[in-house]
């Protein structure tokens, strides 16, 4: 089994992005901010904002988070969009009401945008970059490949569909009821992204296939993907690690499009 190892991509990027940011502020006074706004109460949320302000800070990055109830977020943001201190906005899913979710982050200024998930955003996907990054890092040849995305989600799976068709790629897209066995049988890559433990069963996946587990659940206060443990048991194909596969990337992309909006604002 061969591991598509996020974090160790995730040190060389972090490297280029301290330095960009130290050239922000030196060279061009500019002070990068991140606005973080989190509804609910979620064990993994609160771990991937955990996670995202250490890498701000680690990178020179300031980050504010505002733990909000949904009625109060349309005034935040709209706050925040004025606030010519903050460059980016993220506001971080899933919401305690999801059906307020198209509504609130179409509400985020394009520029300000950095999670790409709004209808005129001009970023990409953070989640989608941080796959595209980790398969190209790893020198994982993509044309001519037949690409399989579970999940049609918002933060993952419509994102990377629209970029890897917009490439030219053979990808199709199916959510989690679907006959997964049978759609997945003559995939080369598959990308999980439902958020149902152990989803992707060994049974399900070709030999030599590649396989990159987006998904994330909490279970007994654990962070877990889609796929089952039998399909890491097998030494014939390439897979992310159940700790620091696609999360890692994700943050980087994010600060990535943090950095970029700095520039462009």
């Amino acid at each position: 089994m061969k591991l598509l190892n996020g974090s160790e991509l995730a040190g060389y990027i972090k490297e280029r992005q301290a330095k960009a940011v130290r050239g922000l502020r030196q060279h061009d006074k500019i002070i990068p901010k991140l606005a973080i706004i989190v509804t609910g109460d979620n064990p993994v949320i609160d771990t991937y904002v955990r996670l995202k302000q250490n890498y701000a800070s680690d990178i020179l990055i300031e980050t504010e988070v505002f733990n909000l109830d949904i009625n109060q977020v349309a005034d935040k943001i709209r706050e925040i969009n004025n606030d010519n201190s903050v460059k980016g906005i993220i506001l971080q899913l899933p919401l305690s009401d999801a059906t307020r979710t198209d509504e609130l982050i179409n509400l985020i200024a394009p520029a300000k945008d950095v999670d790409g998930l709004g209808d005129n955003s001009p970023f990409d996907s953070a989640t989608a970059m941080a796959i595209n990054w980790l398969l190209t890092g790893y020198d994982i040849e993509m044309e001519r490949k037949k690409i399989v995305i579970v999940g049609r989600g918002r933060l993952v799976g419509a994102p990377l569909y629209k970029m890897w068709q917009n490439s030219g790629l053979d990808v199709k897209m199916f959510g989690r009821d679907a006959d997964l066995a049978e759609e997945l049988k003559n995939a080369d890559i598959i990308v999980s992204a439902t958020g149902v433990p152990g989803l992707i069963t060994s049974e399900m996946v070709p030999i030599g296939a590649i396989v990159v587990d987006a998904g994330t659940a909490s279970e007994n206060g654990e962070i877990i993907g889609d796929v089952a443990e039998d399909l890491r048991e097998r030494s014939d194909i390439t897979i992310t690690p159940s700790i620091g596969g696609v999360g890692p990337l994700t943050i980087s992309a994010l600060m990535d499009n943090v950095i970029r909006a700095c520039r462009e604002q």
